[in-house]
Order: C-alpha cells, then structure tokens, then sequence
C-alpha cells in the first residue's frame, strides 16, 4: 500500500510540474489523441503564392488521408495567427474550431473507417518571421547584394503550422510523398523539396514552380527557398546532384561543393545507399546558416571551412571540412530517414548526425584524426540535464544531444571493440528501420540484440540522467579497486583503463572489483578519452 501511495504521489507530482511548465498549446500539438490518430496522411499537395513585398502567403494545401477509425472529428493544425479561409471535403465546406493552433474539423457524415479522403484546406496569412533561424523558427524575408528577394523558411521544433495546414507531429508523414508549388515574383524562382517537375508563367507578374517529392517526408523538412538562384548539376554514380546557390556565387560553389562527392561515398559505405535517391540530392543557398531539409539541404555557411570559419571541437580537424555540408546530409540518413516519433527524442536525430561528422573524418583523414575530433567535442557538453525531453508537449531535451549522443555512440564502439562488428551494426541500423519512425527503446532493443549484451543502462544512464558514468579507482597494496559509480542500477559497461602506459580491459560494475597490478600509484592509471565517455575519479 505504501508502494502505491507513493508511485500515485509522484505521479501527481509530476502531472502538476508538467502541469506548470506546458500549456494546452503545448499538449496539441505534442500530443496524440483520437483526432489525430484516427486518420493516416498519404500525400501533401501544397500550392501557394508568396509576396515578398508584403511578406504574405496564400493558397491551400490538399491533404490526402486514410481512416484508420471511424471518426466525425479530426484535428489538423495552423499557427492561430494564419487566416482560415475555407476547408471542403467532396465539394463541400466543412465546420471547424480553432483552437490555439490546433483546427479541430467536424465532418456532418462520419468518416468510416478504410476509405481514402481528400481536404482541401485554404489558407493565407502573415507567417511568423524568425528572429534567428534555425534556432527560431519562422520565414527569413531578406535581400541579395543586387537588392533581389532572399527568402527562406526553417521550423524544426516551431512547428511545420507556422506556414502551412498540416497534420503536424511527427508520428505521421505523408506516405505517398507531396508536391510543394510556389509561385513567386517573375525573375525569382523557388528551390523546394524534390524534383522539378516544371514551372508556369501564370501571366500576373508571377511563375509558379512545381516541385515533386516521391518518399515520405517530416513535415518540418517541406521547405521553399525563393531567390535569383542560378543552377549546377552533377552526378555521383547515378545520384543527381543539384545546387542552387545565389548567382554571384557560382563559383565559390563549384569550388566547395567539390567535396559533396567524398562525403556521399563515405555515408553510402558506412549507413547504406543515401536514401532519398528518387528524389535527388539538393544543396540549397540560404540566408540562414542551415538545415536539413530532405533532398534540399539548406546551406548557409558562407563557403567557408568549420562552423562559419570556426572549430566547434576545438581540435583544429573540424576546419578541414565545411561542417554545414557534412553535418545536414548526415541529417538524411539520421532524421530524415530514420525519424523519432517525439521530438522529445531528437537525440535519435542530433546524435547519430553529429557522430556522422566523426565517421566522415576518419573516412576523409584517419582514425587518428577522428578520434581527435570527437574527443574535442566533449568540452562542449554541460551535462546539466537529461538528454531526452518531456513526452506529449512538443518538449525537446537537452541540447547535450549532439555531442553527448555522438560521445555516447563512440564509447559504445569501443565497449563492443571490434570494428568490424560495430561498422556492420550501424549499417544494419540504417538500413533495417530506413524511412521508419521510432523510439530510443527501438533503438536499444536493435543495439542490444546486435551485440549481445545489455546495454539498457548504458543508454539510460547517458540519456536519461544528467551524469555520464564515473569510474572510481583506488589502490590497495598490489590490487586495483574499481566499481562505476551510476544513477542506473546494475551498471555493466567494459572500459579500457590505461596502465603502466597498456590498455587493460575491465568488465565493471557497480560493485567493487579487484585486479593485480603493478602500478606504483594512481599516476599509473588512466583513461584514453578518445575511446570512453566517462569521469575517471581516483580515490
């Protein structure tokens, strides 16, 4: 009985600081309920018209769903600052209510469940300006050094409502693909996701471009980009690939571009055929620094090596590369194809990608090098909370799930120590749940499964609690006394300590356990860094 008070204690507890740190716009559009799950989207077909002058769009999306539940109620959503101006189902205008940015549509004839259904949802507005993309999400409306129209928009973790009627969580993309058309000032052009299927003068001062999408697609990752854009093609082996870049730059562009083609035969070699073939590989010029909008990455780094210039792992290898490049794409294989179903696991995104960085240096320079770059990522990492976020609300974690995600996943390369298996086991992961959505317990069931061993509180601890794992070692006499020191219970995780200048492996746990050695002092033992994540403490 105690037992049960209490777990109904904590829960209460926790529903009220939930309670007090999300609101009910948070938990619509977090959230799943019957009105969302109800229903399966199978096709975007969004057209609309953007004026840069009076930063406006307008238009409609067609949304084509299946039933999944017989249903009278669905909810699909729009930032509540866009303008409803109709929905119609079979010819017909549908009721609706707003709610914050939630649009819940009843039908006066139920839906039943198994029949396929097409919404046409018209809509225009003045769409939220980012005050700094990515990291805020919203439209870029800006200029070119001639004064011409620069606009981009970016909306991970905002939300794909802020510009268009959609069923916007990631559970759900659209099955069979989207078609994305933009008209836009004549003179200008729009670079969207997939294929161009062509363009039409529409003899009102604007030519709209159509732009096709075959493989289902985060919503976020729908995108447009208008600009005086001029256009490079090239090709890797039957894979296209297209850069849009700002006409003066065409040649900066030919230029850094050049290394797109090492970095596509590294990813293929390590995480399988890029997965997106059908659709072409884009890079796309954009005022702001970048994003990893599928088959038309968004690149902002002004053609320069690192991060704008800069080395974000303090090890000098990151400036041997353009980081934008490197780290969107990666995006394709981790976020794009494989996608979490709650943002608040987007460590399944940001640390598979960013360790994608290391697993391209060591194609590019060595393992050496690698090593060096990812142990240069730790000095990055606050470890002040969790990695994953909270559930339900839209709520991301910690932002340690770039660097701490990626220094997870190479310490786990070195507890399996043998790179062959671990080569095979990322491959195999990229390839088993392609074009999937999941969760971290997916993940970990894969990883326990292909390895053998449980690696659960492994996972749990980096991910979950704000700690990475503390070895602890003292000397007693000619015996070393090691034991990790851990949030998870039963913590088992081999490490590689460092003694008398050898590797020696240990299977620790939480509890103490000895080894002989022939260290004279704790000055003997130490830990490489590059292979393990971990604290050493020495008692």
């Amino acid at each position: 009985m105690k037992t049960v008070l209490l777990s109904a204690f904590l829960l209460l507890y926790f529903q009220n600081t939930i309670a007090q740190n999300y609101t009910r716009r948070d938990s619509l559009q977090g959230g799943l309920r019957p009105e969302r799950t109800s229903f399966d989207v199978q096709r975007y077909d969004l057209n609309i018209k953007v004026d840069p002058d009076k930063k406006f769009i307008s238009g409609y999306n067609d949304i084509t769903f299946k039933v999944v539940e017989n249903t009278s109620k669905i909810q699909l959503d729009l930032f509540e600052n866009m303008k409803i101006d109709s929905i119609v189902i079979s010819n017909n205008k549908v009721s609706y209510k707003r709610d914050n940015d939630a649009v819940f549509i009843t039908f006066a004839s139920p839906l039943k469940k198994g029949n396929e259904e097409i919404l046409r949802f018209y809509y225009s507005g003045y769409p939220i300006i980012a005050k700094n993309a990515p990291w805020d999400g919203g439209f870029v409306f800006t200029k070119d050094s001639d004064g011409k129209p620069w606009i981009g928009v970016a909306v991970q973790g905002t939300g794909a409502s802020l510009w268009y009627p959609v069923k916007d969580h990631q559970t759900d993309e659209p099955d069979r693909g989207a078609t994305i058309k933009v008209a836009v000032p004549n003179g200008l052009m729009d670079v969207s996701n997939g294929r161009l299927t062509g363009s039409e003068d529409l003899k009102n001062g604007y030519t709209r471009w159509d732009w096709e999408v075959k493989n289902p697609i985060n919503n976020y990752n729908i995108t447009l980009n208008i600009a005086d854009y001029v256009h490079i093609h090239d090709n890797l082996d039957g894979l296209d690939l297209d850069y849009y870049v700002l006409r003066k730059n065409e040649d900066k562009a030919r230029k850094q571009f050049e290394e797109v083609k090492p970095m596509m035969e590294c990813f293929q070699s390590k995480f399988g055929k890029y997965p997106f073939f059908e659709d072409g590989y884009k890079l796309v010029e954009t005022p702001y620094l970048g994003m990893e909008h599928q088959s038309a990455v968004a690149y902002g780094n002004k053609y320069k090596k690192g991060y704008l210039g800069g080395d974000l792992s303090l090890s000098g290898i990151g400036l041997k590369f353009d980081y934008i490049i490197i780290h969107e794409t990666g995006h394709e294989w981790f976020g794009n194809s494989i996608t979490s179903k709650d943002i608040a696991d987007m460590w399944i995104h940001e640390g598979f990608t960013t360790y994608s960085e290391t697993v391209y240096v060591e194609c590019r320079f060595g393992y050496e090098k690698a090593m060096q770059y990812i142990t240069g990522q730790q000095y990055s990492v606050i470890n002040n909370k969790p990695v994953i976020g909270i559930f339900g609300v839209n709520k991301e974690g910690s932002n340690d799930m770039y660097y701490k995600g990626a220094l997870m996943l190479n310490t786990l390369r070195h507890v399996v120590n043998n790179d062959d298996k671990w080569w095979d086991l990322i491959l195999n992961y990229a390839l088993m749940y392609k074009k999937d959505i999941i969760d971290t317990e997916t993940v970990i069931s894969y990883f326990n499964a292909k390895t053998g061993m449980d690696l659960t509180p492994v996972f749990n601890q980096y991910l979950r609690y704000e700690n990475i794992p503390k070895l602890q070692v003292k000397l007693n006499g000619s015996e070393l006394e090691y034991r990790w020191q851990t949030d998870v219970a039963h913590f088992v995780m081999p490490v590689g300590l460092i003694i008398n200048n050898k590797e020696v492996r240990l299977k620790a746990t939480n509890n103490w356990k000895t080894l002989k050695t022939e260290a004279s002092g704790l000055d003997k033992v130490n830990l490489d860094k590059s292979k393990f994540y971990v604290k050493l403490e020495k008692l």
